[in-house]
């Protein structure tokens, strides 16, 4: 079998170059239509199937990040439905002759409760003119009731009317005994009145409340206990204000408060709603008397959080999903085309008519959406978090009117990210400048055995860069296996754990086949200090690995990333953009050479959004980006050996780097064997 000498070349200019040619715009410039949320069909149908169904449990649980619109879908969909106003009820509280101490409520057709509030009015106030004449009171006052009584018409009505003529009978005892100002300061005068906590006399659509602040008060209500007479101090939450409509509460923020999501499910349960007053966190009435009577609650319960905390509550709340049986679940991404492109510009067009942004031309719209699929982290993805969409657009509107631009050209759009960089990249300079000082030791010329230069993400706040890591691997004969010393130490996630645990599988399969395994190798970040988690490292680790196996020197010129399995394939990861151009940065830094870059698994080329700079130095072969497919492909650029074949007897031929590794692991495998006997 002859040798394999092929190598991976490096991808060219055209290749990584990605950008929206002015024709596409102007053809999808056009076709843009008035739909406000874009690129989520399937949330949205999830969203109208639980708008719609009345059935209790059909509440609604929208997930996903912020900033893809959830809020505003909700909204678009709830306006856009049909609007059936036959839930929606006036509700008030008056006084209960019979327990005074539990509030009567009263649920009226919509308007109904205002008259009932009026009516009320007038009658105590024809009352106290009765109480001051005090001439045939019981009669009069009777009549009062009755006249009352064929004025409004409401649920209840007997059992209110007939405690009201007991009441009035019992003031006739007293009638002579009763003094004016007394009545008045006593409150007579208001123990007759109405309060309407629920005002529907208006309102022609079903109501939609967003509960911003969820609390115990805010959302089931508060008693006030100055008020001499119960009913009157009730005051309605926003669930009570939202029934026979819609309520949308946050879920992180309804979660940490302690007691409310217990309290939330139990009203849920019951369909029905009583105020509460002195809530303790169990959500129960807490030293006061008042047990104000029931509330019907037809209203659907919209849950708006992430996609971990639907998650955790799907795993860990056993009544969860059947109370929120509807998830509607929003896409950080959409398929690039030309409808998602045509409504892309459209939103940007919209937003900058109705927040009198300068005009924005075709060339930005072409950087906008470059913009788009970059954090997307995609080229056949748009992003739909406009959100940030909007911000670029704000910023550059900012800076196309400090030069005093007419309007906002694709120059604007790349000024307000080198902007952003310049004003992020304190911490990523301050590194650089420790590579480049030497306080930071990291070699980007040369070889070296058993160190590698990996690639790593590093996040402060909404910024986040690149930045070369170094990892040194050290090899001796032994039985302990691969000991990943970031662990040892503390610093290392479950995910890099189970990283470095594959590492010892890929030695068995493809060296290990007819003696054991026996080497005591330690990994470890140098200059880390930090918890070091994902996979995106362990094709580095392994590179290390194999360097010190097998004593090969690898090139410290070029950086890697990219994960792998126990087959050797190398799989994507994320964050690639990111860190190719902090190499290039930390390689500009220091002084480019013409022989670095950046190896990258081979399906993170459908990820390359680079900047003009990394680019402008691939065209010139200054800077390099090699993807690949498997280990060996790795190995042969970092060593500048060929991987070999085995031949008919499965051996690899001298001369190739497979077989300086497997024959080192041998002789570990004879001295371990020599010291046990």
């Amino acid at each position: 079998m002859s040798e394999q000498k092929t190598r991976v070349k490096p991808l060219s200019a055209d290749e990584v170059r990605f950008d929206f040619a002015l024709a596409t715009i102007q053809r999808c410039k056009g076709l843009g239509s008035s739909e406000v949320v874009v690129g989520q069909p399937r949330a949205l149908r999830s969203l109208e199937l639980g708008l719609s169904i009345p059935k209790s449990g059909y509440n609604i649980f929208v997930s996903g990040d912020s900033g893809s619109g959830r809020h505003k879908a909700v909204q678009h969909t709830i306006a856009s439905m049909e609007g059936d106003t036959s839930l929606l009820r006036d509700i008030l509280y008056v006084y209960n002759f019979g327990q005074p101490d539990s509030p009567m409520l009263l649920s009226l057709t919509p308007g109904d409760g205002q008259h009932l509030v009026d009516a009320l009015f007038s009658f105590t106030q024809d009352l106290l003119a009765l109480i001051e004449e005090r001439e045939e009171f019981l009669p009069r006052a009777l009549a009062l009731v009755d006249h009352l009584e064929h004025t409004v018409s409401f649920a209840q009505q007997a059992e209110y009317f007939n405690g009201l003529k007991g009441e009035m009978t019992r003031l006739s005892k007293q009638i002579d005994h009763l003094d004016e100002e007394a009545v008045k300061s006593g409150g007579l005068a208001t123990k007759y009145l109405a309060n309407l906590v629920v005002n529907h006399a208006h309102t022609t659509q079903r109501p939609l409340i967003i509960e911003g602040h969820p609390s115990h008060t805010n959302l089931f209500g508060s008693i006030d206990a100055k008020e001499k007479h119960a009913h009157l101090g009730l005051h309605a939450g926003s669930l009570l204000a939202a029934s026979g409509g819609y309520i949308v509460i946050d879920a992180e923020d309804l979660l940490a408060e302690s007691g409310l999501w217990e309290a939330l499910k139990r009203y849920i349960d019951a369909n029905a709603l009583a105020i509460e007053g002195g809530v303790n966190p169990r959500g129960e009435i807490k030293g006061s008397p008042i047990r104000p009577q029931m509330a019907a609650l037809p209203v659907k319960v919209i849950l708006i959080g992430s996609e971990e905390t639907y998650d955790m509550l799907s795993d860990e709340d056993d009544r969860f999903l059947s109370l929120f049986k509807v998830s509607a679940q929003f896409d950080y991404q959409m398929e690039k085309s030309d409808q998602t492109i045509a409504q892309t510009i459209a939103n940007l067009l919209r937003y900058q008519g109705e927040h009198n942004l300068l005009e924005i031309t075709d060339s930005a719209l072409g950087e906008l959406l470059r913009y788009s699929a970059w954090y997307a982290e995609s080229r056949d993805h748009l992003s739909t978090h406009f959100s940030v969409l909007y911000d670029l657009l704000e910023e550059a509107n900012w800076w196309a009117k400090s030069h005093n631009k007419r309007s906002i050209d694709g120059q604007v759009i790349l000024q307000v990210n080198d902007e952003r960089d310049y004003a992020a990249s304190i911490s990523e300079s301050r590194i650089n400048e420790e590579i480049k000082s030497g306080e930071m030791i990291i070699s980007l010329s040369g070889t070296r055995v058993g160190v590698v230069n990996g690639l790593a993400v590093m996040d402060r706040g909404a910024v986040s860069f690149g930045t070369p890591t170094v990892i040194s691997c050290t090899v001796a004969p032994g039985s302990e296996g691969i000991v990943n010393i970031e662990h040892e130490a503390g610093l290392s996630g479950e995910i890099h754990d189970k990283g470095l645990l594959i590492l010892e599988g890929y030695l068995r399969k493809h060296y290990a086949r007819n003696f054991p395994l026996s080497i005591y190798a330690g990994i470890a970040f140098e200059q880390s200090y930090a918890e070091v988690d994902g996979d995106s490292a362990s094709s580095s680790e392994l590179y290390a690995l194999l360097s010190a196996i097998g004593e090969l020197p690898v090139r410290q010129d070029i950086a890697v990333t990219g994960s792998v399995n126990q087959m050797g394939m190398i799989q994507p990861v994320g964050g690639i953009n990111e860190k190719i151009e902090g190499f290039f940065r930390t390689c500009t830094t220091t002084g480019l050479t013409g022989y670095q870059g950046v190896i990258i698994p081979i399906q993170n080329v459908r990820n390359l959004i680079l900047s003009t700079q990394v680019i402008e130095a691939i065209e010139a072969r200054r800077f390099f980006i090699w993807a690949i497919k498997t280990i060996d492909e790795g190995m042969a650029l970092l060593t500048d050996r060929p991987a070999g074949i085995r031949n008919a007897k499965g051996n690899y031929p001298p001369d190739n780097f497979n077989h300086a590794i497997e024959q080192r692991l041998k002789k570990m495998y004879q001295a371990v064997s020599a010291n046990r006997s």
